[in-house]
């Protein structure tokens, strides 16, 4: 079985999957070829990138979100559909997207499966915690944004069959998690200058360990340290920490969940993915703000001096669900998997 494994490059968490799920891939299938899409990521991947694609990105900006403006700017639609047209999705026997546009819009253009095996498969689920405010264009990007024939969902909780619990790397699952009282930061849509302001105004006693994706260089600033994000560095980080303070996505709140760290969320404006995590784990316990203005402060001096980490179970099923989605595959997808 050849299988075409395509990675949304925008953010960690799509790479950090892609950690665990590759190799155990390349166990399953004759050949397994990997392509990954969107602006240079801060994880280096152990294993060879056949295809690299412009794609569709995001790009962050300073203030809290999306920068629309330069996400757009850097659109090349030209470029993006000479990369959907050359895509030669045709040579493999299974396509999976992790929320990969490239590989889906050449599977839709050809009319060969493509299956979602992501965590934007399982936000669209109708089981899934929703937010309080709907949507509907946030929900109408997330969809068609890499559209796929088959589902398979990782969320919070197992939510509905074919959502599974997150995929957490074997390199935090080996971590000794320990607690040295400072607190990890990874909030990437807002720059420097702003998060040493707030962090600092909130508490100069504890330590912050900020991870910016604006700073090319460690600096000082009182009890407030800014680094380069380096996954090495933050897994690190991480797991040495009291608690974890970031934005409302899916791989470093589920592997903080996993470690046993409290757990503070800051969802990114404009970004309906995040308002959905933030609601799902808002029912677990998990406390969010909307951003770090004044009107934040009291929820997040709360958490500092009252917070409890929330209890999960996290069990290593990557393979279990790689199996039931190769054997879903060979069967001729017998059953629907995860009606979105």
């Amino acid at each position: 079985m050849n299988i075409l494994y395509a990675i949304q490059g925008t953010g960690n968490g799509h790479l950090s999957r892609a950690l665990d799920i590759v190799p155990l891939l390349q166990q399953r299938a004759s050949r397994v070829d990997v392509l990954v899409s969107g602006p240079p990521a801060d994880i280096e991947l152990p294993f060879a990138v056949r295809y690299r694609c412009q794609g569709m990105g995001f790009v962050f900006g300073k203030k809290g979100g999306v920068n629309f403006v330069k996400t757009f700017w850097q659109m090349n639609s030209a470029a993006f559909l000479r990369e959907i047209r050359l895509l030669p999705v045709e040579a493999y026997d299974i396509v999976i997207s992790d929320f990969e546009p490239v590989s889906a819009w050449a599977c839709r253009r050809q009319g060969r499966p493509c299956v979602a095996l992501s965590h934007q498969s399982a936000v669209l689920s109708p089981h899934a915690p929703q937010p309080a405010n709907a949507d509907l264009v946030g929900r109408a990007v997330l969809r068609h944004y890499a559209p796929a024939t088959h589902h398979y969902g990782f969320h919070f909780q197992a939510y509905a069959p074919h959502i599974q619990t997150p995929v957490i790397r074997q390199q935090v699952r080996a971590l000794p998690a320990r607690n040295e009282g400072h607190y990890t930061v990874y909030l990437p849509a807002f720059e420097e200058a702003t998060l040493v302001k707030r962090l600092r105004y909130l508490s100069r006693s504890v330590r912050w360990e900020v991870f910016s994706k604006h700073s090319r260089q460690e600096s000082e600033h009182g009890n407030v340290w800014v680094r380069p994000v380096s996954g090495a560095a933050f897994v690190d980080s991480l797991s040495r920490s009291a608690g974890v303070l970031c934005g409302a996505g899916f791989e470093t709140p589920a592997e903080a969940l996993y470690l046993g760290k409290k757990l503070l969320v800051v969802p990114m404006k404009h970004q309906y993915e995040q308002a959905c995590n933030a609601a799902a784990l808002a029912a677990m316990g998990v406390p969010v703000v909307k951003n770090l203005k004044d009107r934040s402060l009291d929820v997040l001096d709360e958490w500092l001096r009252f917070g409890q980490p929330i209890p999960v179970d996290y069990p290593d099923a990557t393979g279990a669900v790689l199996d039931q989605l190769l054997a879903d595959a060979q069967a001729g997808w017998p059953a629907p998997a995860l009606v979105v």
